[in-house]
């Protein structure tokens, strides 16, 4: 479903995944269609016209799946015939939101009690706005009958995740190979948030602080080394950690470590001995437990996985 400003990245990543593993399998695993909300070419933020197969008054019956591909942020009203269109869906059909398309499901009050996600721009406005939505910063969700993503290639890796989930983990390497991408990036990994947004209108020091924490994730510092180096005294320090991110230093840098380790484990080939020791950690015996009781599972059951 494209709605005028749509993203073409977003619209191409997450149709030409379907299509490939038509082509690659051998069958017609995906029928594909694009429905507009009238018989007007559907203008994209690229300048680019589209010319829909339907209308909603024509839309094919028994869709499997809807992908709402809207601009975010979204900066129209929409259609009273467009929200009628997807509340009858309700309940029966998967229903998904490309970038602004989740802004799109949460104003016919289809996202209420899941879990969503939308570009990172938006989470401030929208979990305002929305707040009956479970918001996540995560790539792309998949919570029962909901999907929803952030925008550009993140479409690609939530619609390889529903094909493994439908077809098979060859097919998705077969795919994922065609279009050269290296790693489908998993649900549960975070959109890069730049540091300042994450952090709000936290104060400088803070800011430093967590700068210095990402600088040195090989050799961490202690939590008097940053308050040093900050001139800030370490309680004062601690008293910035739990009042703005809600953890103490030392367990937000932990964190800060072992997202890092689980990205390399994910991405590379490394020894996992050898991203333990990139990582901060003394030993594989501490890193594995640390990571254990972090995440539920080993470093060598998560690569394994």
């Amino acid at each position: 479903m494209l709605l005028p400003g749509f993203s073409m990245l977003s619209h191409a990543s997450a149709v030409e995944p379907l299509l490939m593993a038509n082509q690659l399998s051998g069958q017609v695993l995906y029928q594909v269609f694009t429905l507009s909300n009238d018989e007007q070419p559907v203008r994209s933020s690229a300048q680019l016209t589209c010319n829909a197969d339907y209308t909603l008054k024509h839309a094919p019956p028994d869709l499997d799946m809807i992908l709402v591909c809207a601009p975010s942020p979204l900066p129209y009203a929409l259609p009273a015939s467009l929200v009628e269109w997807l509340r009858q869906h309700h309940g029966r059909t998967l229903l998904g939101g490309l970038a602004g398309g989740a802004e799109v499901l949460a104003r016919a009050g289809l996202l209420e009690g899941y879990r969503a996600t939308l570009p990172w721009q938006r989470f401030a406005a929208f979990s305002q706005a929305y707040p009956q939505v479970a918001l996540s910063q995560q790539l792309f969700e998949i919570d029962r009958n909901r999907l929803t993503c952030a925008s550009g290639t993140a479409a690609l890796d939530m619609m390889l995740t529903i094909v493994r989930q439908q077809q098979s983990d060859h097919l998705v390497e077969q795919v994922s190979e065609h279009f050269m991408c290296e790693r489908v990036r998993m649900a549960d990994e975070r959109q890069h948030v730049p540091l300042r947004h994450r952090l709000g209108h936290a104060p400088q020091s803070l800011v430093d602080a967590v700068t210095l924490m990402e600088a040195n994730i090989e050799e961490p510092l202690s939590t008097l080394e940053l308050s040093e180096h900050l001139g800030i005294s370490r309680r004062q320090l601690e008293r910035l950690f739990k009042k703005h991110l809600q953890a103490v230093p030392s367990r937000y840098y932990l964190n800060l470590r072992l997202q890092e380790a689980r990205k390399q484990l994910r991405e590379s080939d490394r020894p996992v001995g050898d991203i333990a020791f990139a990582t901060g950690f003394s030993s594989g015996a501490h890193f594995s437990t640390a990571y254990r009781n972090h995440f539920g599972l080993t470093p060598r059951e998560e690569r394994l996985g």
